[in-house]
């Protein structure tokens, strides 16, 4: 019999006899299970999307969109908020395989003057950061596109945060990780703003329509505000459940301005799940775990680091993702935070499984990770950290 196996294990790799994923649950099973989370987190809507082995295995939506009790629907917009993030990490990586965008040429290499010269006040009215800020500090100068895709550019999450109001360098550009929209706002400033003769001066906005969400399908998403939107809109719902009218943004930030729907995204994870859209090493940096994380929570930002023997061993910073490894293997996933609104992916790369919710009542999020759970099976998604006892925006 040993023999047998023996000779088993010479013809066949050990992959070969990775356990094959456990049966998704059905349809009805999977509503019932939100329907019980919604009546006890007394959340308003929900919509959620299951891809199985690369592709949209199913999609529901759930409650109400608005103060009126409009329903809820796959095709509702609503707000997709840090998940814009993934979004805008796919379309550089995009950038990267068309030549124009290198993740560890200085984004400083891509300015026509230096960063501190620009007056973006004065000149974008607030879109972008106040760099005059940075002119004592030529760390900026070392900035990489990988650094802000990693959140270590050493920015807080934004720079109004500050409490002089000022952007500040906090520590070496790539020596840790801490949250930043700031730095991704940084990255677009170079992209939209950066030498025509490197094939810069992009807009971004543009250029997320023109090459992900055009070809992904999805007719209903948009980094900035868009009026046939209106019609069939989703209003937040706050933590007392009050209700918080849809921001119509007018201006692109990366950061988080995208509007979307569950159809159109959950196009976009399977896509990203699947390599769909990106060569072979684009796609596989997003995943790489490319800088190790070392705090407790994500926020706040500048959490004081565990010493090592207290650190998650498999918890790493991707490009535009937080990596992972649990007892399905190599994870990856990203959260969606504010007042009003709380997403979530989770993606699984054996299986090519992913769950994404989008909810316009920020009280859902408690129920997330039972209902990933309850989907993926034991993933190990590291919600722990994530959350932990902050509340803050993302």
């Amino acid at each position: 019999m040993l023999r047998a196996i023996l000779a088993l294990t010479a013809l066949f790799p050990a992959t070969a006899f990775a356990a094959t994923p456990r049966p998704l649950p059905a349809p009805l099973a999977i509503d019932a299970k939100i329907s019980e989370a919604m009546a006890t987190t007394k959340a308003k809507g929900l919509a959620i999307a299951v891809i199985d082995d690369g592709k949209v295995a199913y999609v529901h939506s759930y409650g109400v969109r608005n103060a009126a009790g409009d329903p809820l629907q796959t095709d509702t917009v609503m707000y997709g908020a840090s998940l814009t993030k993934t979004v805008f990490a796919y379309s550089v990586m995009k950038l990267v395989d068309q030549g124009k965008i290198n993740l560890d040429t200085p984004i400083a290499d891509d300015l026509d003057k230096p960063l501190v010269e620009y007056d973006t006040e004065a000149i974008y009215r607030g879109k972008y950061g106040p760099y005059k800020d940075l002119a004592g500090d030529p760390r900026w100068k070392l900035i990489t596109p990988r650094h802000v895709l990693t959140h270590s550019t050493g920015f807080a999450n934004f720079w109004w945060r500050e409490p002089d109001e000022k952007l500040h360098i906090h520590f070496d550009p790539g020596s840790r990780y801490a949250y930043s929209g700031e730095g991704l706002i940084l990255l677009q400033f170079a992209i939209e703003n950066g030498r025509k003769d490197r094939g810069l001066s992009i807009d971004m906005g543009q250029f997320a329509q023109a090459n992900v969400f055009q070809p992904l399908g999805m007719t209903r998403t948009s980094l900035m505000w868009r009026d046939d939107f209106r019609p069939n809109l989703a209003d937040g719902f706050n933590d007392k459940g009050e209700v918080v009218e849809h921001d119509e943004r007018s201006k692109v930030r990366v950061a988080g301005s995208m509007d979307t729907t569950i159809d159109d995204l959950s196009k976009f994870v399977a896509a990203l799940v699947s390599g769909q859209g990106l060569s072979k090493a684009s796609r596989a940096e997003i995943t790489k775990p490319q800088l190790k994380i070392t705090t407790a929570n994500q926020f706040p930002p500048f959490a004081p680091e565990l010493p090592a023997d207290q650190q998650r061993k498999d918890l790493y910073a991707g490009l535009g993702v937080v990596v992972f490894d649990g007892p399905q293997g190599h994870g990856f996933f990203k959260g969606g935070h504010d007042g009003q609104t709380a997403n979530t992916m989770v993606c699984l790369e054996a299986s090519r499984r992913c769950v994404l919710i989008l909810s316009n009542d920020v009280r859902s999020e408690a129920a997330f990770a039972d209902l990933v759970a309850f989907i993926l099976g034991d993933s190990g998604v590291p919600y722990d950290w994530e959350y932990g006892d902050y509340v803050g925006k993302s």
